[in-house]
């Protein structure tokens, strides 16, 4: 199986726990001052759901769909707009890692693997909106 099928499938495990989002959230907001800062009055459910879809738009990406919705992701996380710093990527790919070895019952090294490498792909796209 190739890694883009490799994270749907552990995508839509995760996706099954009630708490994934929420985990998440937990995991990235601890892990810098400068990411919590970024969502101060922030809408959390809101953006849970924005979240849950780009994952999904990220996925569908590395499976071969276009980049549109991820060049309006860019632009909306550009110096321009939300300012998210190309460097703050690294902490949200570690935070969604580590929350979806918790969530997927069957994750292993070789899943872990495939989420970096879909997950980069389209964080490249983002980031070179920046």
């Amino acid at each position: 199986m190739n890694a883009p099928d490799i994270v749907m499938q552990s995508y839509g495990r995760c996706c099954a726990s009630a708490t994934f989002f929420d985990d998440f959230y937990q995991q990235f907001l601890q892990s810098s001052p400068e990411v919590r800062a970024k969502f101060t009055n922030t809408d959390m459910p809101a953006q849970k759901l924005l979240l849950r879809q780009g994952i999904l738009n990220l996925v569908l990406f590395a499976r071969g769909l276009p980049p549109t919705k991820l060049q309006a992701l860019a632009k909306s996380h550009s110096r321009e707009n939300l300012d998210i710093q190309p460097h703050l990527y690294n902490y949200w790919v570690d935070a969604l890692i580590n929350t979806v070895e918790q969530h997927d019952g069957q994750a292993s090294m070789e899943t872990r693997q495939a989420w970096r490498e879909v997950l980069a792909k389209g964080i490249e796209v983002i980031q070179s909106g920046y």
